[in-house]
């Protein structure tokens, strides 16, 4: 075995010969056989392997196995030194790329940072030499790689494939990565789907209308629309939830939601009050009925409209209490009421999706010759009633709380609850007084209030305050009927989420998936 100062020879030797450097196979073989020897001997070895690999083909394999095993080195150095020397070997042998690029892909799982990030840069000069053979050798290790390799080869793609530049990302190239992808994606984990759909959303072919739509159909194939919802399996929630948010962005007048509105409407609505949270201290229920009011403007039409309306109905039914009975205390000889909460949120969205869907099936509020038609709107007008008389003095309430504020003294949490409280509440209001009509109407147009707003709010004025939401989410809002008429303010609590309002594509519901579950294409 050659000692290093053999190695610099045979270096000296192979440099002066030049385009003749093949005539000195022996030398060249030697320092193939020095990646058995020490450190020193490791490192040098692996420069000139990397040098005059191009002069001798008929070594090639030879020598290509000798550079990935100083790839495995158990020395952190010399593996460092193997890596830089590796896509050097491609720019004369193209046809190994996808083979070094797979080895590449494995190294990722590597715990040191400084060689992580050789790999990184070692695995960007290959795209940007072959791009198609690079990824070739990434998607392999992600479909056949261990969990640790496949997350880290996912989660490189997902970061460093958008830098690379249109030039490098051609309109083949992204049908390779859509293709590749799609099998990826028969077996993915939450997280594993939440980065896919990064790197999916940002591929040009994607902005398009085809692009978009084709994207909604992906997600919809991984939220497993031809399965039952089971509301009290977390996972399962979470997978429909995960997919919902990262498909309601796609959504327009071209691309309808009709494929998810029609599970939640069948599936989903019906079993809100079930809905188990994905994780402590989360309101899951609120989550999913903001999806579904989201949802509802974009999407024209529905089958079997009524029997969806009357599982919407049956939701509607548990956050809009009929006024309760009057208890007589005896011993005070005073009418007492328990008095249910109102749960302002979660009416809003329910609401505000009735209000969507019924001016496409006006029969379900007004068929003035069905028995059943006319007892529904009966016991609906009632609810409607009772939860406006809530509505309209929690409003009172907010109004005095914010009055003759400017907008630059607004910035404190509870002003901003307020403000968002309001918003949420002037809604419902809007919405009541358009079904209160005979028959309903549905005419009002108003904003979601976990939707930013397009500039400040003013300030409250004396007589006609002027409020909106901003960009604040609410966290809950609770009134009892025993205090409608006389509502002392509280800090809302409890059921308006913050953290349940849009996310765009890419960051998921919170920025990340949570869940197990393994969703297929």
């Amino acid at each position: 075995m050659a000692t290093l100062e053999e190695l610099y020879q045979y270096y000296e030797v192979l440099s002066d010969a030049k385009d003749k450097a093949g005539e000195h196979e022996a030398g060249f073989l030697a320092i193939i056989a020095s990646v058995k020897g020490d450190a020193k001997e490791k490192r040098l070895a692996s420069q000139l392997i990397s040098r005059f690999f191009k002069y001798f083909p008929q070594h090639m394999e030879k020598a290509m196995n000798a550079q990935l095993d100083l790839c495995e080195d158990e020395d952190v150095n010399i593996r460092k030194q193997a890596i830089k020397d590796l896509p050097s070997i491609c720019k004369e042998s193209p046809e190994n790329l996808p083979r070094i690029a797979d080895v590449l892909t494995q190294l990722l799982q590597t715990d040191d940072s400084t060689e992580h990030n050789l790999v990184q840069i070692a695995l960007l000069n290959l795209m940007r030499s072959d791009i198609k053979g690079a990824l070739q050798g990434i998607f392999t290790q992600i479909i056949n790689g261990d969990d640790t390799v496949r997350e880290k080869a996912i989660k490189f793609l997902s970061v460093r494939l958008k830098s690379l530049g249109e030039d490098l990302v051609s309109a083949k190239i992204e049908e390779f990565i859509v293709e590749e992808s799609k099998k990826v994606l028969q077996d993915v984990t939450a997280d594993e789907f939440l980065m896919f759909m990064t790197i999916l959303s940002g591929l040009k072919c994607m902005q398009t209308l085809v692009g978009r739509q084709h994207l909604v159909d992906i997600i919809s194939q991984q939220a497993g629309f031809d399965s039952d919802f089971e509301a009290q399996d977390s996972d399962c929630v979470d997978r429909i939830v995960s997919c919902t948010q990262q498909a309601i962005p796609m959504f327009s007048k071209n691309v309808h939601s009709t494929k998810f509105m029609s599970y939640y409407m069948d599936q989903v609505v019906g079993k809100i009050a079930s809905v188990a949270n994905m994780e402590e201290g989360e309101d899951t229920k609120l989550e999913v009925l903001k999806q579904l009011a989201d949802m509802a403007q974009w999407c024209p039409e529905l089958e079997n409209l009524p029997e969806k309306l009357a599982n919407l109905y049956t939701a509607i039914k548990e956050y809009m209490p009929i006024p309760p009975p009057e208890v007589v205390d005896v011993e005070k000889s005073e009418s007492t009421s328990e008095a249910p909460a109102l749960q302002f949120s979660y009416v809003e969205c329910l609401l505000f999706t009735l209000h969507h869907l019924g001016k496409k099936c006006p029969e379900f509020l007004s068929a003035a010759d069905n028995a059943e038609v006319t007892e529904r709107m009966k016991d609906f007008k009632m609810r409607l009633q009772y939860f406006a008389r809530g509505v309209a003095s929690y409003i009172k309430q907010l109004k005095t709380d914010l009055q003759g504020k400017k907008p630059e003294k607004l910035q404190s949490d509870e002003d901003k609850v307020k403000l968002a409280a309001y918003k949420t509440t002037t809604n419902i209001q809007q919405i009541i007084k358009d079904l209160m009509h005979v028959p309903p109407s549905y005419k009002v147009q108003v904003k979601l209030s976990w939707k930013p707003a397009a500039a400040e709010p003013a300030a409250v004025a004396t007589k006609r305050p002027s409020l909106d939401s901003n960009k604040t989410t609410p966290k809950a809002a609770k009134v009892g009927a025993a205090h409608m008429d006389r509502v002392m303010y509280a800090p809302p609590t409890g059921k308006f989420s913050s953290k349940a309002g849009s996310a765009p594509v890419g960051a998921g519901r919170r920025g990340r998936g949570r869940g197990a579950w393994r969703g297929r294409y």
